[in-house]
């Protein structure tokens, strides 16, 4: 059995709490995120592609499969060369400005050349703080530093690309890559010691970290289906959204659904906003927009964004609208406005654009809508999706400037029903 780590704590990161993060400062499209990288010299380079997940409804209970927490956080790639640390994104868009603290405990490491793949987190008590996470994608750098004291992330690694001795291990199995790792991690990264005790090479990777200043944890991976039940059942407290379960006899499939399933309490989805509705009427200034018609049609529209219109990339690499939301309180309805401005006279939906009248629909005027820019990535809740769109509206969860749009397809949104 692959080594196995119980559910735990992960400690308290800052004793002062951040406030939520504002709908208006974390509203930055990827490109916004995109520099150059630096040349390594490593047998990868940045931008590399990492494995992606393919949704499933369920746990897979075949043998052969290794489980792990879904953190809630930034997915993670980490180069080093001698002196030079660099923090990639899952878009692949450098992160190493946002996190200045998890370069530093990368390069404190003995290692002086690895590649590691996991998830930057955000520890708040028991739990995980997204809001935290998305306060750091900020162009002040005086703020960056400030907040990376105040509440300092975690690395949470989970897969070794390239080892301590430059040896790249994507064409091996995980199984091996996960031995790998653990022995990597009894080495280099300090796993609950004192700070001046003598690092001991057989620590056991089930070991857990408490510490408050620990930038780099090793996160836990169990081959038991029992306890991979416990996770999804309990994980919750510690800011996990379900469970990754990953095939042992897979070679890293970099930028492939290969391999690798996620199964999530809730379900979620990455959609770019092509588009608008103007909110209409006392009712909708309240928070209560709704796309079809209602009692309050013949009044003018509000200076307020009623719903955002979604949209996923099809087969084809175009934008079809999928839905809506207009979950939004009233002081963030407010704000949208100004979050969408740039936007404003974009090209929209290049596939299925929002329809026109309907049986629903008697005022015409319920069917306009305005195109925006496709730059903008949200993650959104919803409950049912069919005949290519969500039956009811959906609940705006937060941004995602660290997802490029063209990463949003309809893939993630039509789940395999089982693991292969």
């Amino acid at each position: 059995m692959i080594l196995a780590s119980a559910a735990h704590p992960i400690g308290m990161a800052s004793s002062r709490k951040p406030k939520p993060a504002d709908i208006r400062s974390t509203a930055v499209p990827a490109e916004k995120l995109v520099q150059n990288f630096p040349r390594l010299h490593l047998s990868l380079q940045p931008p590399y592609p990492p494995a992606e997940a393919k949704s499933i409804n369920s746990l897979p209970h075949e043998s052969g499969w290794l489980y792990e927490p879904k953190w809630d956080g930034f997915r993670c790639l980490a180069f080093r060369h001698g002196d030079e640390v660099v923090l990639q994104s899952k878009a692949g868009q450098p992160l190493g400005r946002y996190f200045p603290e998890i370069v530093a405990a990368l390069l404190a490491l003995p290692a002086r050349r690895f590649v590691l793949d996991g998830e930057i987190v955000i520890r708040s008590g028991p739990g995980l703080d997204f809001d935290a996470l998305l306060q750091r994608i900020h162009p002040a750098a005086s703020r960056i530093q400030r907040l990376s004291q105040e509440t300092p992330a975690t690395y949470m690694v989970f897969d070794l690309l390239i080892d301590a001795k430059g040896k790249s291990l994507t064409a091996t199995p995980l199984s091996a890559r996960r031995m790998a790792l653990q022995e990597f991690a009894a080495v280099n990264i300090n796993l609950g010691a004192e700070p001046n005790s003598k690092r001991n090479k057989k620590t056991d990777s089930t070991t857990t970290l408490e510490s408050a200043d620990q930038r780099i944890m090793l996160s836990p991976a169990s081959s038991d289906f029992a306890t991979a039940e416990k996770w999804m059942r309990e994980g919750a407290a510690s800011g996990w959204d379900g469970v990754v379960a990953k095939r042992l006899d897979c070679e890293y499939m970099s930028g492939e659904r290969t391999g690798m399933v996620k199964i999530k309490r809730i379900r979620t989805a990455d959609c770019v906003v092509g588009g608008f509705r103007w909110a209409r009427g006392a009712k909708a200034s309240a928070g209560e927009a709704r796309e079809s018609n209602s009692e309050h049609a013949t009044e003018r529209p509000t200076e307020e964004v009623g719903s955002l219109l979604l949209g996923l990339y099809n087969k084809d690499g175009e934008l079809d609208h999928i839905g809506f939301s207009s979950s939004f309180t009233r002081e963030e309805r407010k704000k949208l406005k100004s979050i969408l401005k740039p936007f404003m006279g974009g090209e929209g939906f290049s596939g299925k654009a929002p329809g026109g009248p309907s049986r629903w629909t008697r005022d015409a005027r319920d069917t306009e809508w305005f195109p925006l820019k496709p730059k903008l990535v949200g993650e959104f809740q919803y409950d049912h999706f069919s005949g290519g769109r969500f039956r009811h509206g959906t609940k705006f969860l937060r941004w995602r400037p660290e997802k490029k749009p063209e990463q949003c397809t309809m893939e993630q949104i039509r789940p395999a029903k089982r693991a292969g």
